[in-house]
């Protein structure tokens, strides 16, 4: 980048310029983003960027008396990303209805149920859970990016699959112990689900 380029960008940026200037990447970044990638990009320190996330988040929430904006800042997969806010998901489900994305099937919702909670787990003890074959549901999983093949056990050779950082910003959370306990769903036969 020439100084032209980068004009008015200073080694000891302001307040409000460090704020617009992550604002400004969240809003071109498709993924979460974490505070030392935001700080490094920016050349100031962790800490600067964590108090300016902060306050952006702040700012958003609508904490400074203005009002809650139609976008929050979350915490997700490791990083930080802007959603849409809640409260105006029927205002993006409206403006979507033309649109026609490609959604996963019950099968493989089904089956990614089975990797979260299970992982890591290999494909046959998938099969046996669902009762039916998984191959092409598992690797649609993994085309898609929410599975991935974690290692390859040494004795059977039975590959193991685990979710990804993609899963959990699909989902909106952090880690995998956000997931809600799944034993109440279950029939009493089957309760020690959750049990590893």
């Amino acid at each position: 980048m020439t100084l032209d380029e980068n004009q008015g960008f200073d080694n000891t940026l302001q307040e409000e310029s460090i704020e617009g200037a992550i604002e400004a990447i969240l809003m071109v970044t498709d993924a979460p983003i974490s505070l030392v990638a935001l700080a490094t990009a920016l050349e100031i320190p962790v800490n600067q960027v964590r108090d300016a996330v902060l306050k952006l988040r702040e700012d958003y929430e609508g904490k400074d008396g203005s009002g809650a904006r139609g976008f929050e800042l979350r915490e997700v997969a490791g990083g930080w990303r802007i959603y849409v806010r809640a409260n105006y998901d029927w205002a993006v489900k409206m403006f979507m209805t033309n649109e026609n994305p490609t959604k996963l099937s019950q099968a493989a919702l089904e089956t990614l149920a089975v990797i979260a909670y299970k992982q890591p787990i290999a494909r046959g003890q998938i099969a046996s859970i669902r009762g039916v074959n998984v191959d092409s549901v598992v690797r649609t999983l993994t085309s898609r990016g929410l599975v991935t093949e974690l290692y390859t056990d040494s004795e059977s050779g039975a590959i193991h699959y685990g979710t990804t950082s993609l899963l959990l910003e699909q989902l909106g959370i952090n880690s995998l112990d956000q997931l809600p306990a799944i034993s109440p769903y279950l029939p009493d036969v089957i309760s020690d689900f959750n049990e590893q």
